[in-house]
């Protein structure tokens, strides 16, 4: 008796579900963290909703989107993009709420989500064998990336502030540190041909500490050691400009469509 091949719906995609890491990807990526952390201090101070509601607004919001995401069988980018601009904020809600709210030093946190990634990651290599973002293709690998990127987040928040902050370093030249930390990881994979994943998600890890050292460099008042552009002009601008680059990948992958469907045809 033959076994339809229905069958392995509800655990595999159709299609990878994470774009390629290209020139665009990196781009909305570091201007997505700044988003999340200028539109969590946005929330939470100007508009005044306090952290604690601020962080249950944005949590139930990830809920939905990521419901989506994980309803979705394919890339697309507007639902992707704003899962990931809502996990950004989370994850800098999470780690003020432990530091401004519960009193847990940033140097603790740091400590905490770096062995909760590792441990997703272990967990997550154990489980499928691999940790290549080109093959989310099936339910439990999407739940292992959206978590590991969640503790990205939140990891690359705590050690973001505690570098720029704690340390005294300031907001400008912890943005050049993790900038050229960035660089240096890109030229082991473009010029060494070494460890692609790995340094996919080293790369990862720190474009979040770098938004959030951008963010606070371009929001905080001169007085704190920033340019006092305010987090509203901040964040208003940044998803202006992510919402362009959307457009433009929606637009272009439209296009494409055609294209692919007459080969497949031939």
């Amino acid at each position: 008796m033959s076994h339809s091949p229905a069958v392995s719906l509800p655990t595999r995609t159709r299609s990878n579900k994470v774009p390629d890491p290209t020139v665009s990807f990196w781009i909305i990526k570091v201007l997505a963290t700044t988003v999340g952390e200028t539109a969590a201090d946005l929330l939470s101070d100007t508009v005044g909703l306090g952290l604690p509601l601020t962080t249950l607004i944005m949590a139930v919001a990830l809920a939905v989107f990521l419901v989506l995401q994980f309803r979705s069988r394919s890339y697309r980018p507007p639902l992707y993009w704003i899962t990931v601009v809502l996990i950004s904020i989370v994850g800098t809600c999470v780690t003020d709420d432990l530091t401004d709210g519960l009193g847990v030093p940033l140097a603790v946190s740091t400590t905490v989500f770096s062995v909760a990634l590792l441990a997703v990651f272990a967990i997550w290599y154990r489980t499928e064998g691999t940790l290549s973002i080109h093959s989310i293709d099936t339910l439990r690998r999407e739940a292992f990336y959206w978590l590991a990127i969640l503790f990205t987040f939140a990891l690359g928040t705590a050690a973001g502030d505690l570098i720029a902050e704690q340390t005294g370093l300031g907001y400008f030249p912890s943005l050049l540190l993790f900038a050229g930390a960035i660089v240096v990881t890109a030229a082991v994979w473009f010029i060494g041909r070494r460890g692609p994943v790995l340094c996919f998600w080293i790369a990862y890890i720190l474009t979040r500490p770098l938004g959030a050292s951008t963010g606070d460099l371009l929001s905080a008042s001169p007085q704190d050691g920033g340019l006092g552009v305010g987090t509203i002009t901040t964040s208003v601008v940044f998803v202006v400009v992510i919402a362009a680059i959307i457009s433009y990948l929606v637009i272009r992958i439209r296009r494409a469509a055609p294209a692919q469907r007459s080969r497949l045809t031939v």
